[in-house]
């Protein structure tokens, strides 16, 4: 049995996150989101979804991402 790294919570079937060279031990993905999920550098969402990216920058989509100065991105359009 492991314990969280977030709630503290002992768990028979935590599970192990490797990420940037770090081990991390949670006991649900909510624990998970909350410890390695990005926040939008704009709204301060945590991006859980594929989000978009302006440099090193990371946001929950394009129109946070263009309050904050980027250009040329765009948001999916479906077929």
């Amino acid at each position: 049995m492991s314990t969280c790294d977030v709630c503290g919570n002992e768990y028979d079937r935590s599970f192990e996150v490797r990420m940037d060279g770090r081990s991390y031990v949670f006991d649900s993905f909510e624990c998970a989101i909350h410890r390695l999920a990005p926040s939008c550098r704009h709204c301060g969402v945590q991006v859980v979804g594929h989000g978009v990216q302006a440099g090193d920058q990371i946001f929950c989509c394009v129109s946070c991402a263009v309050a904050e100065g980027a250009h040329g991105l765009r948001d999916h359009i479906p077929a």
